[in-house]
């Protein structure tokens, strides 16, 4: 139970106020955080106001000179012992985060806190031997400095708040900014229990701040507030044009991951039992995924054996409690997103589309709703348009390369897509016209660090990862030095 300043979920005691310059504080009306697995009350959460996070911001921009001075190594060193924490803590994160978002326990402790910890331990090392190689002009001789830009704001999603936390945790700091971190409303835990886990291996005061509340109030606030330095934000296209308008009065720089519609292609030559599994996998957090190909694009010469096999396969998805080994799809974030997820579902079926599989809620009740995939849809429908970030797909047919490429482009999005098939030329071919920041071939959600990672269209402004992430959070800085100008 809550004791006003911390609660206990599943066992872990977790800090519930916000973290300021490396002291707990309130600050803010509470509001209840529920589990989407059960409905339970996890804590009452502070929602942040304006003078929170005036506070937060002040309390990073004087960590930052101290912090930025450290230079690569020495915060290395501290970011190295915050990666272990995260590995030691792992079973914690994990107990938290299912309970906070109902993701799926065993997936995430086989994959979710290595990343994690992968995401602070991998960028602390690139930033160790970042270096731009030296530009020689005809007068004078170039080189290119990353120097720390300062105080960064850090919005992160419900879907993954650990994952996405330290995706932009990570390099951040390892750039030497500090930091005001704020965590999704509906799911804040596994953040803030990190905020403790970080203070623990090390982390001066006030380099890693956390600030909770609700994005009008106090993530407004934040993303307005003329002493942030760098703004990275993941979530909707409609909030990041809010955040846009609020930085643009600063002209504080952006970095936007958004939605996603993002198509999976599979054409005839393909291996067909690997894109049929990889099909299913879209299901995965529920679909709570920008990432996911929800537009399956069939080539149909294959689209009655790929039908019936995927059929088959969803069918062997486990819809459950995500606490228990086996379960494949855990509930739904929040009653509110259940509700937008299921009017997608009815009014794409009131429009003439027809489930292959699911198309209802689950009889588990609750916020589940069964692995869904709809025929029979138009490229114009809402269903295809428009980002249900839930599990359902849609499933259409194409004749030629051009046709799938055509369908492929056909929405506002440009995030990611998957495309299965056996011609390597083809592969580059498709690949090269499709709009997307990340084409997956033969394989999915292969997230390698050290590889550009963003959205084009409406899915996004920037790139972030590997080198991409410091030339966001750093001031890249030309040095010119003509040549024989000192004589010592």
């Amino acid at each position: 139970m809550s004791d006003g300043r911390r609660t206990t979920i599943d066992g872990v005691s977790v800090p519930c106020d916000h973290l300021i310059d490396g002291e707990r504080v309130g600050g803010g009306e509470l509001y209840a955080v529920r589990s989407p697995v059960d409905g339970s009350h996890l804590g009452d959460i502070p929602d942040g106001n304006a003078a929170v996070v005036d506070s937060a911001v002040a309390a990073a921009r004087r960590a930052f000179p101290e912090w930025a001075a450290l230079g690569p190594d020495g915060r290395g060193d501290i970011l190295d012992r915050f990666a272990q924490a995260i590995l030691d803590r792992a079973q914690d994160l994990v107990m938290v985060d299912t309970a906070d978002n109902g993701s799926v326990r065993a997936a995430m402790l086989h994959v979710g806190t290595g990343r994690s910890a992968h995401n602070v331990k991998f960028f602390a090392d690139l930033a160790r031997t970042l270096e731009h190689p030296p530009i020689e002009g005809p007068v004078a001789d170039n080189s290119v400095r990353y120097d720390p830009s300062g105080v960064a704001a850090l919005i992160v999603p419900w879907n993954a708040p650990l994952m996405l936390g330290t995706w932009k945790i990570g390099p951040a700091l390892a750039a030497g900014c500090a930091v005001v971190v704020k965590p999704p409303e509906w799911a804040p835990f596994s953040l803030s229990l990190l905020g403790e886990i970080a203070t623990e291996a090390g982390l001066p005061p006030g380099v890693l701040n956390i600030v909770h509340g609700v994005g009008e109030r106090t993530g407004a606030a934040l993303v307005s507030h003329p002493d942030v330095d760098r703004i990275s934000f993941t979530g909707s296209p409609d909030t990041a044009r809010a955040i846009a308008m609020a930085a643009a009065r600063n002209l504080t720089p952006l970095s936007f991951e958004l939605g996603g519609k993002s198509p999976f292609i599979v054409f005839d030559d393909a291996d067909l039992e690997l894109a049929v599994r990889t099909a299913a996998a879209q299901f995965m957090n529920a679909g709570q995924v920008c990432l996911a190909g929800t537009r399956l694009l069939v080539q149909d010469t294959i689209a009655d054996r790929f039908t019936d096999a995927l059929r088959d396969a969803t069918s062997k998805l486990v819809v459950g409690d995500p606490r228990v080994e086996g379960t494949n799809i855990g509930p739904l974030i929040h009653p509110e997103h259940f509700e937008r997820v299921a009017g997608f579902v009815e009014r794409a079926l009131a429009s003439g589309a027809k489930p292959l599989v699911g198309g209802k809620p689950s009889a588990l009740g609750g916020s589940w709703f069964e692995p869904t995939i709809l025929t029979g849809v138009e490229q114009s429908s809402e269903i295809v348009q428009q980002e249900v970030f839930g599990p359902v797909l849609t499933l259409q047919t194409f004749s030629t390369e051009d046709e799938v490429i055509e369908l492929a482009n056909g929405t506002e999005y440009g995030l990611a897509a998957t495309l299965f098939t056996g011609d390597e030329a083809r592969a580059e071919r498709v690949a090269a016209q499709i709009v997307a920041g990340t084409v997956w071939i033969n394989c999915f959600y292969v997230r390698d660090l050290a590889a550009p990672f963003g959205g084009s269209r409406r899915s996004g402004v920037g790139r972030e990862g590997g080198i991409w992430s410091f030339d966001f959070f750093c001031d890249v800085k030309n040095v010119a030095v003509r040549r024989s100008s000192f004589t010592s």
